[in-house]
């Protein structure tokens, strides 16, 4: 169990109607193991809330990050059936933003930046291998489906000598119903640290 998740929200999960969850989330439970099996980017977890844990099968032996278990235990208890708006917002445009993400809650897509600098290329690559799609916005840019009912757009501007690199990550205006500005900020943290990983899962 990592740290950073409470005793209290395993516990709040495992007290749902998992019939229910699956209905908000487009998750699968699976009864003979008290799981729930949810796809998120590109692999698919594993929800143990009684016991409690997270397994990811794409990467068994890796563990699970802390802030995308955040994301995971949150989104089963939080998410609404809700239908992307198709309204892409910054985290600044979510009620709160503008408070929250600065400091030590500021999206870290210097994450990216620092490993790509002016190679779009590189960036496009990486981006692809986490199946990201290419949309057109700034100088190169990707959609990334986390869950069926979560899409995020990461951009990217090429740097010269008068501006640096730049990337930034866009929301569904939806995320604004469902998602609270700490669980965003964890799951803004995994996908800046993975696009940033190059050649890492």
């Amino acid at each position: 169990m990592t740290d950073l998740i409470a005793p209290i929200h395993y516990r709040e999960l495992a007290d749902k109607d998992p019939e229910a969850v699956c209905r908000r989330t487009g998750c699968f439970y699976d009864k003979d193991r008290q799981c729930y099996e949810l796809e998120v980017w590109d692999d698919v977890y594993h929800i143990y809330p009684h016991e409690p844990r997270i397994e990811c099968q794409g990467r068994a032996s890796q563990a699970v990050h802390e802030y995308l278990s955040i994301f995971i235990v949150h989104y089963l208890l939080t998410a609404v059936e809700a239908v992307i708006e198709g309204e892409w917002i910054s985290e600044k445009d979510i009620p709160g933003g503008p408070t929250f993400f600065r400091g030590p809650h500021a999206i870290p897509t210097d994450l990216i930046t620092r490993t790509y600098q002016n190679d779009i290329a590189a960036f496009g690559r990486r981006c692809r291998v986490l199946r990201g799609e290419t949309v057109e916005m700034g100088d190169a840019a990707f959609r990334f489906q986390m869950t069926g009912r979560l899409p995020v757009v990461v951009l990217y501007w090429q740097g010269d000598e008068d501006f640096p690199p730049e990337a930034r990550m866009l929301f569904d205006r939806s995320i604004c119903r469902f998602l609270a500005l700490d669980v965003v900020f964890a799951l803004a943290v995994e996908i800046c640290a993975r696009i940033g990983r190059p050649g890492g899962k």
